[in-house]
């Protein structure tokens, strides 16, 4: 669950990459540059997290996985829902 959430987030981040390089491109308003920064660091820190919780089986990759679920739900209440 948690590594679906992670690739998820990346999968939003990149989206979020395209679709503001193509607001730039016709001077429309798109994405800004805090949501573009806080998803890919979002991103960065869940897929760090979810490594870590593939390869630890004991208490550290169980605290990995609930720290990207974490992640994916902040990034996902802070920008979509409010």
């Amino acid at each position: 669950m948690s590594g679906v959430l992670a690739a998820g987030l990346v999968g939003i981040t990149a989206i979020l990459l395209v679709g503001w390089a193509m607001t730039t491109r016709t001077g429309t308003a798109g994405p800004g540059t805090g949501m573009l920064l806080g998803h890919g660091a979002a991103a960065g820190a869940a897929v760090v997290a979810q490594v870590v919780a593939d390869r630890r089986r004991d208490r550290t990759g169980v605290l990995a996985a609930w720290a990207a679920i974490v992640l994916v739900a902040a990034v996902v209440s802070a920008y979509w829902l409010f």
